[in-house]
Formats: C-alpha cells, structure tokens, sequence
C-alpha cells in the first residue's frame, strides 16, 4: 500500500473521541479508526523505514494506574521511528520530535557536564540556533524551576541545564496536505533537518548504561 495522507475522517474521529472518550465510542467507531488512522500511518512507517528504520504504533489506551485522569483512549496517534523520531496526529494537525525525551539518570549527568563545558557547550548553542534558521525549535522537557544541584544559578547556559529531556519539535495545523502523500515530506525533511541534535545528543550522552528495571 501506498501513503497518501491521512482522510479528514482521522481527524473527525479524534474530534469525536475528545468529546466522548467513553468505551462505547471507541467499540462504535473502531473501524474507522482502523481505516482512517491506523491504516495510513502504518503506511508511512513502512514508507519511512528505509531511512529512519522500522516504526511503531502507539498503542491507543492510556495507562490509568497512576493518572487522576480516567479517560481511556489518547486523543492522540503516536508513533516512533526505530532511529529516532517521532509522530503525533491529532484533531489539532500533525507534529514531530527528535532528540531524548526522558533522560535517565547517567545520561542526564553526562547531559549536564556537556552543557556545562565550554567547548561542548557552545556546540549545543550553536545547533540550537541552526535550527531555529530552519523553523524547527528545540524545546526541553521536565525540566527544573530552579539550577540542578551543583551548577550555579547564574550559569550562561542554565536554561539548558535545567532540562531532563531535548528535543527537536515541529507542529503543523490542520491543513489540506494532510490528505496528501506530502505529510510524509514534511515529516521526512523535519527528520533530516533536526539531525544535528541528535547527533550531539548521541555523542555527547550517548544510551543510557543502567541496567534495566526489573
């Protein structure tokens, strides 16, 4: 099958879901979210995979065992490219993201001291500003009110060192292209274009050594 972009009725669906994020919604409309949403972006995984590796669908239950919020179903589709990337369509449009988004906690430390050498990160600063030149902004995630310990609060790049993730962030609104094979083009140049964050993000912190969960 070939992508040709995601029908309005994906976008209804989740118009639909957010007003009533009920079981009885989702059993009523799961075809459509087969067809209209599922299907398409499975689509486009396969169609990206040749350069950004092979794609996951998020699943579309929420997990409640620690949220307030009871609400079954993400208004949202996620998904994640194997090489970095990742997607989200929603009633709102479409977005993308690259980068580490949850840091765990000897990449954070090694995230911090790159940022803090002056060498290092300096580099960061100037990646950051190449793509704001191309409109794709980086933005931090779970990040500190205050300077991480050990760093002082007047430090030149504290913005930075407040974060415990980074990514590189795209948005696009709800627009007629959605329906065409070119959202997998703006998906793909988002990719390339973001690049240079991920590769300072893999050099300079590089995966996570700790051992695994049990």
């Amino acid at each position: 099958m070939t992508f040709h972009g995601w029908p309005a009725e994906a976008l209804d669906f989740y118009e639909g879901l957010e007003a009533d994020n009920s079981k009885t919604y989702w059993t009523a409309h799961k075809a459509l979210y087969d067809e209209a949403v599922h299907g398409p972006t499975a689509e486009l995984l396969a169609e990206l995979e040749g350069e950004f590796g092979p794609g996951k669908i998020f699943r579309p239950n929420r997990d409640l065992r620690f949220s307030a919020d009871k609400s079954p179903y993400k208004t949202h589709l996620g998904a994640f490219l194997e090489q970095g990337g990742y997607i989200q369509l929603s009633a709102n449009g479409l977005a993308s993201g690259l980068g580490m988004y949850q840091l765990a906690t000897d990449q954070l430390d090694r995230y911090r001291r790159a940022v803090d050498e002056e060498v290092t990160g300096r580099e960061l600063e100037r990646v950051i500003a190449q793509l704001a030149k191309k409109d794709i902004g980086v933005v931090g995630v779970s990040s500190l009110k205050s300077a991480p310990r050990g760093y002082p609060k007047d430090h030149p790049r504290i913005e930075l060192l407040r974060h415990k993730g980074l990514i590189a962030w795209q948005e696009w609104p709800v627009e007629p292209w959605l329906g065409t094979a070119e959202a997998k083009t703006r998906i793909a140049a988002f990719l390339r274009g973001a690049r240079p964050l991920k590769d300072w993000l893999g050099t300079r912190v590089g995966p996570s050594q700790e051992p695994p969960r049990r």
